[in-house]
């Protein structure tokens, strides 16, 4: 069986913006993600709200990707891919970054993965980078995540940028889904399906 670890933030732990509450399991594009793969995959959900990529939070605390990533594989082990799909946390105002460096903070956890010795035989786990949907129209969250529809728009360069420096693969989550305008910032049911489908379709490419 092989094994698939979703490494995510609240879109991969499946936060509703509707009722803000948690689809289903199988409504969440990891589900999605474990139906379209069959009985031959294991897919671990790995999502946490507020996850950023490196950077320790102030306010709401303990949601460093950095911090987890290595003990999350170290329990999981062995696991032939890691889907890393972070940064529209990082995106928040109190943390004043560029999508630059985002986009590096997602290159540190890529680099942690792939010399974890997580991988089958303690060899290498695959790894697939996703860049987060591109921001939408904020309303509840305006002025936390403040200039952040702008600095996503620059995620699809910045992290290709990163997977090709790290030789890993890349999905541009822009090109497939499309954030809610209910806050800009979560996906709606439709979009949970379709980003399930294509990472299947990936997933099934790369551990073929």
């Amino acid at each position: 069986m092989k094994v698939v670890l979703c490494f995510g933030d609240s879109n991969t732990w499946g936060y509703n913006p509707r009722t803000k509450e948690r689809y289903s399991k199988d409504e969440r594009w990891t589900g999605v993600l474990k139906k379209e793969l069959g009985q031959e995959y294991e897919v671990i959900e790995e999502g946490l709200n507020g996850r950023t990529t490196v950077w320790e939070d102030p306010i709401e605390g303990y949601k460093s990707g950095k911090d987890y990533l290595i003990p999350c594989l170290e329990s999981h082990k062995p696991v032939d891919l890691v889907i890393i799909m972070l940064g529209t946390n990082d995106l928040k105002k109190r943390f004043s970054l560029s999508s630059y460096d985002i986009a590096n903070g997602a290159g540190v956890l890529v680099d942690i993965a792939l010399k974890s010795g997580s991988g089958p035989g303690g060899g290498s786990p695959k790894v697939l980078l996703i860049a987060p949907p591109k921001v939408g129209k904020l309303t509840e969250f305006a002025e936390m995540f403040e200039g952040a529809t702008e600095k996503s728009e620059k995620f699809s360069y910045h992290y290709r940028k990163i997977a090709d420096e790290y030789g890993c693969e890349f999905l541009d989550a822009s090109e497939v889904v499309t954030s809610s305008n209910i806050d800009g910032i979560h996906l709606e049911l439709s979009e949970h399906q379709k980003l399930g489908k294509r990472v299947a379709t990936l997933v099934k490419r790369i551990l073929k």
